[in-house]
């Protein structure tokens, strides 16, 4: 079976269309594999055996969809069903059957002291395939582990599955437990939740109530589609009209958590992928400069500042990290730097004497 071979391979996606022998993404990369090129009825065929009948008359109505399915022995898919060239499409995401550990997943270990704040919003950034549902599932994991407390997901659909251990882990799908991410969060409140993980944040209305929750005692997890901690807080301000500025920016700096960006970059050593991860982390510095309408965000020097005291770290010094350890390669360090040149200056020694926030990213 395909989905076997991919498994197998250890590929994080694998894309079927009409015409082309399916496609693995191993490392980042796609690759064919070695099948014949699909036909329209075997992907109908397929359609018809894994799509549950709600996705199945929304594929009808609107021509795709999103749903998640487990295959035994084999693991669990996120699935997009889609329609291009008047044929039918998929998209299949690997989904590991149990959240691996911060350690585990190479990310930092103040994740560990993030995910178990008691109160504030936490926001797991990068574009898709970073690795932001992985991360997030692996902090869930940690307070699974660490404490004792009533956690509620609401996804779409659920990828992880969470057993309980410490905690009581309740998971709703939208589309088959909830309505809508709306009307699950309308109510969510009333569920007596301590955590509270949002799938995804993609509207006016599901910030509002992240926002509120946050403010109001509960932890709150959620992912942004945004590169970097200036992007996402931009992105949040976005949502609201320049009158309720003033408001959402105090909102925001007292709700925030900390902001955990991620790329992952190919390694040098061995075939894989490491996380490069930037974190900043809501001091008081940072809140002054949220609610500052007279002045632009300045996160990248609030990051530096708060490096050695508050365990923030940028994607660059991530990346000198991984870099002088030998796992990632020159070239890759700087294609994936968010400021390639000063990188490149800071791998040739060139940097300010009172500058010590490099030097625990350096060997």
């Amino acid at each position: 079976m395909v989905l076997q071979q991919a498994v197998q391979m250890g590929a994080s996606d694998l894309h079927l269309k009409v015409g082309r022998a399916p496609m693995a993404r191993l490392n980042g990369e796609l690759s064919p594999l070695e099948l014949p090129p699909l036909r329209p009825e075997d992907l109908k065929s397929i359609g018809e055996q894994i799509c549950p009948p709600k996705q199945k008359r929304e594929f009808d109505a609107e021509k795709e969809a999103d749903f998640a399915i487990g295959v035994p022995g084999i693991g669990r898919f996120r699935v997009n069903m889609y329609q291009q060239r008047g044929t039918i499409a998929f998209v299949f995401r690997a989904i590991a059957f149990q959240a691996a550990s911060i350690k585990d997943l190479n990310l930092p270990p103040v994740l560990e002291e993030i995910a178990m704040k008691p109160r504030g919003l936490v926001l797991v950034t990068g574009i898709t395939g970073s690795g932001k549902s992985t991360a997030l599932a692996s902090m869930i994991q940690y307070v699974n582990e660490s404490r004792h407390a009533n956690i509620i997901t609401i996804e779409d659909p659920i990828e992880f599955l969470h057993r309980d251990i410490n905690c009581n882990i309740n998971q709703r799908e939208v589309g088959l437990d909830t309505g809508s991410f709306a009307s699950a969060l309308r109510r969510v409140l009333r569920q007596d939740p301590d955590i509270i993980l949002i799938g995804e944040i993609r509207d006016l209305e599901t910030l509002e109530i992240a926002l509120k929750a946050a403010d109001t005692g509960h932890m709150v997890f959620s992912t942004l589609h945004t590169t970097d901690a200036t992007q996402t807080i931009n992105r949040v301000l976005s949502f609201y009209p320049p009158h309720q500025q003033a408001d959402v920016r105090f909102s925001l700096s007292t709700a925030l958590n900390a902001v955990v960006s991620l790329r992952l970059v190919p390694r040098a050593d061995r075939p894989g992928r490491v996380p490069a991860c930037e974190v900043l982390i809501n001091t008081a510095a940072v809140q002054d400069n949220i609610r500052d309408m007279t002045k632009s965000l300045n996160i990248p020097d609030l990051i530096k500042e708060g490096t050695v005291q508050y365990g923030m770290q940028s994607f660059d010094q991530s990346l000198m990290s991984w870099y002088s350890k030998g796992i990632i390669s020159y070239e890759n360090a700087l294609f994936y730097a968010t400021n390639a040149s000063e990188f490149a200056l800071k791998v040739q020694g060139i940097a300010g004497t009172s500058d010590t926030s490099w030097d625990s990213f350096t060997q």
